[in-house]
């Protein structure tokens, strides 16, 4: 089998989701939706196709690289740039041009604002047969940006152009037949895949749920995080909060350092930024967390909240991701509204002081884990799902 995966090729959820299929003896390439020129380090047994990018930042020798290197990823970084004043097109015409060698049994674009509108626009324009093209919506794809206009319109065109659809909440399933598709559609799984080593509650190694003294913050502000009006939850919180650290990750924001050092200053609780972790390292401090605080105005499952869900953290989810489909509020997490710091910090008081609750919650969402998020039934569920495309097809591999 031939897939040719369209996608963020320094995304952790692209490589997450590709290294499920990675050992098959598959033929795999990637075609990133943004030249950013950039490989994420966990991404094994692909074919990359950048156009500029720098040697010393693209070394994983897991990965077969495509394109003209240069040094420095300054330099091509420069060269990009320049390429776009001179040819607006030009990663329109090297993806055909990569479809065209490749010959892929599959293409399947991760995310739609940029791997979705990239093939509709080369499937649109490509003069042969298009290979069988399965669209992925992530986060706030059709959420968010099918409320607007000029999204709203390339979104429909994507959905009636592909094969398949999928994504990763219910919600977005419908959402997208309300959009007017009418095709064939995948299960719906986590678009980052499954977890390795999900345990049962006693098992666990980390402390009891109760016995743990860290708030973890999303630390996102922008089009959609919120991380300030978690901060401003933690503020009204800060009588129950002084034997605990706050500990904000994924901050992205000026702004959020700026209220995270004025709270500490205000209220002497411990608040402190984390540095960039690896996947592993941020998985230990959850196991370490007793409360996971995810704000923003759009999301899919987030996948921060399954995270909480694997290693016992109580979950307080904003209500514009489908966290519902997870976890039940007021039982096994709370879901709030995504700017009404109010109600956030009402919840988060009640998480801090009910040990039963946090305790129950953990049993609760482990079950669910092991049912659902489990990373060899997922990986299972994802091969077999690809296997019954080509199947289906009639295509010999």
């Amino acid at each position: 089998m031939k897939i040719l995966f369209i996608a963020m090729s320094d995304s952790i959820h692209t490589a997450r989701w590709i290294n499920q299929i990675a050992d098959m003896g598959w033929d795999i390439h990637l075609f990133p939706s943004r030249d950013f020129g950039a490989t994420h380090p966990d991404l094994k047994n692909v074919s990359i196709y950048h156009s500029m990018y720098g040697i010393k930042n693209n070394n994983n020798t897991h990965v077969l690289y495509y394109g003209h290197p240069v040094f420095s990823k300054v330099l091509a970084g420069i060269i990009r740039l320049i390429m776009s004043k001179i040819s607006p097109n030009y990663r329109v015409n090297q993806l055909k041009k990569v479809i065209s060698e490749v010959k892929p049994d599959i293409i399947h674009s991760l995310e739609f604002q940029a791997a979705g509108y990239l093939t509709l626009t080369v499937k649109k324009i490509y003069p042969e047969k298009f290979p069988i093209w399965i669209a992925t919506n992530w986060g706030s794809d059709i959420y968010y940006f099918g409320r607007f206009p000029e999204h709203k319109e390339k979104i429909k065109e994507i959905l009636e152009h592909c094969d398949y659809y999928s994504c990763e909440c219910e919600r977005d399933l419908e959402l997208a037949k309300k959009l007017g598709f009418k095709g064939k559609y995948l299960p719906v799984i986590p678009n980052a895949g499954g977890f390795e080593g999900v345990k049962s509650t006693p098992n666990r190694k980390s402390k009891k749920t109760s016995d743990r003294h860290i708030i973890l913050v999303k630390g996102y502000q922008g089009w959609a995080g919120r991380a300030l009006i978690g901060l401003d939850a933690i503020e009204q919180c800060a009588s129950d909060l002084k034997n605990y650290k706050v500990l904000i990750y994924s901050c992205n924001s000026a702004e959020v350092r700026k209220k995270a050092n004025y709270l500490h200053k205000k209220t002497g609780i411990f608040i402190s930024i984390l540095p960039p972790v690896s996947h592993d390292e941020l998985m230990q401090i959850f196991e370490e967390s007793r409360v996971y605080l995810g704000i923003s105005i759009s999301d899919a499952i987030s996948t921060s909240l399954l995270e909480s869900m694997v290693t016992g953290a109580f979950p307080i989810q904003s209500d514009t991701s489908c966290a519902n489909e997870w976890i039940t509020d007021g039982i096994s997490g709370f879901i709030v509204p995504a700017e009404d710091p109010r109600i956030v910090a009402e919840k988060l008081k009640i998480a801090i002081n009910n040990d039963v609750l946090v305790d129950r919650a953990a049993e609760l969402n482990t079950a669910t884990a092991q049912k659902r998020l489990d990373y060899h039934l997922i990986k299972k569920q994802v091969i077999s799902e690809y296997e019954k495309i080509i199947a289906d097809s009639h295509i010999i591999t």
